[in-house]
């Protein structure tokens, strides 16, 4: 049942998108007076599709894309028989080169607005929750594996990133970050400023959803939620109002309280507390062979809850989607250097796993907007077969008045179908090799 709904999200975000981003396509052909022979979600064999028209509409049963076929036109059809004979009026090739600029970036421009759209609503309409750089500063960090590795300590409280102030705590592993030129982390450990340098390739930690949270977490301070009638910490007059400060003058923390308890299990310890009037006092406890006092404690800090109006939102969700952009354009660059992993390129396995295994609309909207914005870059991108390799065509066209010619359009969408044919099988090899590896 967990595979099934990571399928079914995968596939339902595709198709919404795919579906949409051709769509783009369809209508501005229209627009301009083309005609359109085909508009398929998925490519063939077609498993379903009506006539309406002069265009055939269908699913195809790969659905890990979709095309629009547009008469006059060299696409992946290869239908060299039609482009043997004169232009029509009605075809692609016989629009003026600004009409059929416009086409090539209908569907980017689509998945474009989609994404913001997709955005601006959910910070409209659920704001954001999150811990503060406030709350990281205040109460400072419990540093985990991948944090201790770059040189992190539990009790460092983390000032900015890069010289610049952040907002929330997931602003420390976000792309901007993680991506920057000589990146550093400005800290105060126990009243000295030191920077904390960001490795090059340091991205390349954070492969799983897991891998961010083995990063660092707040150093939450601890209340006490119930106590238990006739436990150690009744007999020693603990109330629900105290809040334990310290055992045997060591620092507690939600975070080490069991960690500390287990230091001193089967022996009488002695508890700082602060009492409900803000009074510093001492009571002994005896500490069960198992590490116990008959308490439950639960984090005494809430996360941020923040709500934005709708020009707010349209700002901040707008800012949003074109991070991804930046983001992904930035990581792009470095895996040619070397900087970032080839092994974070994912295929359909990779994208069912970041949508989960349990249906969460919230998720699966932010997801897909994602995704939305990556195929918008992924299709600008100068490919012949790309929505970008003809926009990089036409737009020679224009500036040099000369239109290439069909046969080489034909031979460069070849050499492109095979340069996708290769990034398809490169991201779902590594998608099968991280299902053996246990990475990701």
């Amino acid at each position: 049942m967990d595979t099934l709904i990571m399928v079914g999200q995968l596939l339902l975000g595709l198709s919404i998108l795919v579906g949409l981003h051709e769509l783009g396509h369809l209508l501005t052909a229209k627009m301009f007076g083309m005609r359109v022979e085909k508009f398929s979600i998925g490519f063939p064999p077609k498993i379903a599709g009506f006539q309406y028209g002069e265009t055939e509409y269908s699913i195809g049963a790969i659905p890990l894309g979709g095309f629009v076929k547009i008469s006059g036109m060299v696409d992946e059809s290869m239908d060299a028989d039609q482009m043997a004979g004169p232009p029509q009026p009605w075809e692609f090739r016989s629009k003026p080169a600004w009409q059929r600029l416009i086409v090539m970036l209908g569907g980017i421009i689509v998945n474009v607005i989609t994404g913001i759209i997709i955005f601006v609503v959910l910070v409209y309409n659920n704001g954001e929750t999150y811990f503060s750089r406030d709350q990281v500063v205040e109460n400072g960090i419990v540093a985990l594996e991948i944090g201790k590795s770059i040189g992190l300590k539990t009790g460092d409280k983390i000032l900015d990133i890069n010289g610049e102030p952040y907002q929330k705590l997931g602003d420390l592993t976000a792309g901007s970050a993680l991506l920057s030129e000589d990146g550093y982390y400005t800290v105060d450990r126990d009243g000295e400023i030191i920077k904390i340098a960001i490795p090059r390739g340091f991205i390349n930690s954070f492969n799983s959803e897991e891998a961010i949270n083995s990063f660092v977490d707040i150093r939450y301070p601890l209340k006490l939620k119930e106590i238990t009638r006739g436990g150690a910490a009744e007999k020693a007059g603990i109330t629900i109002e105290d809040r334990i400060l310290a055992v045997n003058d060591r620092p507690i923390y939600y975070y080490n309280l069991q960690e500390e308890l287990a230091k001193v299990n089967g022996q009488e310890a002695d508890f700082t507390l602060l009492n409900d009037k803000k009074d510093t006092v001492s009571r002994l406890v005896s500490v069960s062979d198992t590490g116990t006092i008959g308490v439950t404690v639960i984090p005494s800090i809430e996360m941020v809850q923040r709500k934005y109006g709708f020009g707010e939102a349209i700002a901040k969700g707008t800012s949003r989607a074109f991070t991804v952009v930046i983001v992904n354009a930035k990581a792009m660059g470095k895996m040619f250097t070397g900087e970032v992993s080839t092994k974070n390129v994912s295929g359909p396995i990779g994208m069912a796993k970041i949508y989960g295994d349990t249906w969460n609309w919230t998720k699966f909207w932010t997801i897909t907007g994602l995704i939305s914005m990556i195929l918008a870059f992924m299709n600008l991108l100068p490919i012949p077969a790309l929505d970008g390799g003809h926009v990089m065509f036409l737009l020679y066209e224009m500036i040099s008045g000369r239109a290439p010619s069909d046969r080489f359009l034909e031979n460069a969408q070849k050499v492109g179908m095979v340069i996708l044919l290769a990034l398809m099988v490169f991201a779902i090899g590594n998608d099968v090799l991280k299902l053996f590896t246990g990475e990701g």
